[in-house]
């Protein structure tokens, strides 16, 4: 018996395996590409949420990182962790989180409008750096990068500000994963750092000198062979990666560095359909669409000795409610991939957001058998 196969025998409910040889070489790979860029690595750790994973991008030489909540934001500080964005609007309703975390650590805000500024500086009792979040297209928060007004007043805002210290421009291109293939990513970059040239070009006129250049959406900073032009990269998919990323080519099956093993809990032969234990609570209900314009759930694969293997073709997560997944193969793929499963089996589904599917899991098990745990959850 592999040591692999020892670490399977052990699962008895959906469980979070861990590929840890893939997820460092993803992580060596986009520090390697940060460096040769000359751009700061500030990778985004919403997507691991662990310390003992957050200490394999130490070792790639991030001194620096991003994450997504104040709570998440102090866990890692207890861990060590001196410079640290939140790249969430800043909620003045935990100002006092943020005076406790900015006269531990150098903290990082995001902020849209005047309105905002003026709530935290009300309030503020220590130092931080404030970035002027930038909408560039995706249309979720942020100043509009084409309104100079709104830029200017943000802008103006933060500089009277005595506790804040105005950082640059930051976007997150989040429409990168609308995406239909390798060029179109490319292209959306590309359009995405013209309007945050422009915006910053504009405040430039107004007398705002030294600002610096944030992205952070995987898509764009996986498929991309550099960085040149802006001043700080902030992805935390490509850790992991995905079946989402991999339908939209920024990244192979073999960089998936995580699936979870599910247990089968029911065969239908009749209807080519497997049931498993492993529901919207475990994977989230994210779906992709197929080329025949059917949704998928999940890319599912088996297990080896030493892994789990390429996604089964013609096999696909068809539908998820709470606890149960509906595997459904056509005629030919069940016969030749899901025929000899037994009840008590297991497959392997590759998640179609890694970020969600690993918050809802909250814990890793590694091919060597180690448990990561992530962080806890607030009280």
């Amino acid at each position: 018996m592999s040591e692999f196969t020892a670490v399977l025998e052990q699962v008895m409910t959906p469980t979070l395996l861990l590929d840890e040889r893939r997820a460092r070489r993803n992580i060596a790979a986009m520090a390697d590409k940060a460096r040769r860029s000359g751009v700061r690595f500030r990778p985004h750790f919403k997507t691991h949420q662990s310390a003992a994973i957050g200490a394999w991008f130490r070792s790639e030489g991030v001194t620096a990182i991003t994450v997504s909540s104040l709570d998440m934001a102090g866990y890692f500080a207890d861990h060590g962790w001196g410079d640290i964005l939140v790249a969430f609007p800043a909620n003045v309703r935990e100002l006092t989180k943020i005076n406790a975390l900015a006269n531990r650590v150098r903290l990082h805000l995001l902020v849209d409008s005047p309105a905002a500024v003026a709530a935290l500086d009300a309030r503020l009792t220590a130092p931080v750096g404030v970035w002027l979040e930038v909408d560039a297209g995706y249309t979720r928060s942020g100043v509009a990068w084409n309104s100079p007004a709104d830029l200017y007043a943000t802008a103006e805002a933060v500089i009277a500000a005595p506790q804040m210290a105005l950082q640059g421009l930051l976007t997150h291109a989040g429409n990168t994963y609308g995406a239909t293939s390798h060029p179109e990513i490319v292209r959306l970059y590309a359009e995405t750092l013209t309007r945050l040239e422009r915006a910053r070009n504009w405040l430039m006129e107004y007398g705002f000198l030294g600002l610096e250049l944030s992205i952070g959406d995987t898509p764009a900073c996986s498929v991309m062979d550099g960085f040149t032009g802006v001043d700080e990269v902030r992805p935390g998919n490509f850790v992991f990666f995905d079946a989402m990323q991999q339908q939209i080519s920024a990244c192979t099956w073999d960089e998936i560095a995580l699936t979870v093993a599910c247990p089968v809990v029911g065969i239908y032969p009749a209807r080519r359909e497997v049931v498993v234990y492993g529901g919207a609570v475990h994977l989230s209900k994210e779906s992709l669409r197929l080329a025949d314009g059917s949704l998928s759930f999940g890319a599912v694969g088996r297990f080896t000795a030493a892994g789990w293997t390429a996604p089964l073709p013609g096999v696909k997560v068809r539908s998820l409610s709470q606890e149960h997944g509906i595997v459904q193969a056509d005629a030919d793929a069940f016969s030749a991939h899901l025929a000899g499963l037994h009840v008590g089996d297991l497959l392997a589904i590759y998640p179609v957001h890694s970020c969600l599917t690993a918050d809802l899991l909250k814990r890793y098990r590694t091919l060597d058998g180690d448990v990561i745990d992530m962080a806890p959850i607030p009280r």
